[in-house]
């Protein structure tokens, strides 16, 4: 027997996301709640250039308190199809454009407390044509050889989940272009 959703009420509405209380019925008969965050989707991009090299971006993440080394990525706007989103994700966050775009996978970041769907895109073929970054973020690009990446994240020098997460969906396309 599954789980019975008994009612939902809205929490809070924020910027990029909403957070909702569903109260529900567990399969032995109690009642529980779980506050959800409500998020509309994102994308995560792994660019690579012409010489090998995938480029990262470091940025503040208030929430861990330092800045983290991390594959691009964005919320999609409304209803903004995912390669679209990515499109112009690589472009604000990178300055680059994606000459190719290939879909590699996809997943739920935080399953637990979160709706948000990202889906995981292999950017090549790129070339200089940017666009204006969100005014509160503050990015500078690291180009680091796709090996060395790996290894980064192998040895735990990487703590950005969803970065960790796409490399490993990458990993064969990312061993053919080296």
């Amino acid at each position: 027997m599954p789980f019975e959703l008994i009612k939902s009420e809205p929490l809070f509405q924020g910027r990029a996301f909403k957070i909702r209380r569903d109260y529900l019925r567990t399969p032995d008969g109690r009642e529980t709640k779980f506050d959800i965050v409500e998020h509309g989707g994102s994308v995560l991009l792994l660019p690579v250039d012409h010489d090998g090299n995938l480029l990262f971006v470091r940025q503040y993440r208030h929430a861990a308190g330092m800045d983290l080394l991390e594959l691009p990525a964005g919320t999609r706007d409304g209803d903004e199809p995912f390669e679209a989103c990515a499109a112009r994700e690589i472009r604000e966050e990178t300055g680059m454009e994606a000459g190719t775009l290939k879909k590699v996978g996809e997943f739920y970041l935080a399953p637990g407390y979160s709706t948000e769907f990202m889906e995981v895109f292999l950017a090549t073929d790129l070339k200089y044509n940017p666009l204006k970054a969100d005014d509160d973020e503050f990015l500078s690009v690291e180009k680091i050889p796709v090996k060395e990446a790996i290894g980064m994240a192998e040895r735990g020098e990487m703590p950005d989940a969803k970065s960790l997460a796409a490399l490993l969906l990458a990993r064969p396309y990312l061993d053919k272009l080296t």
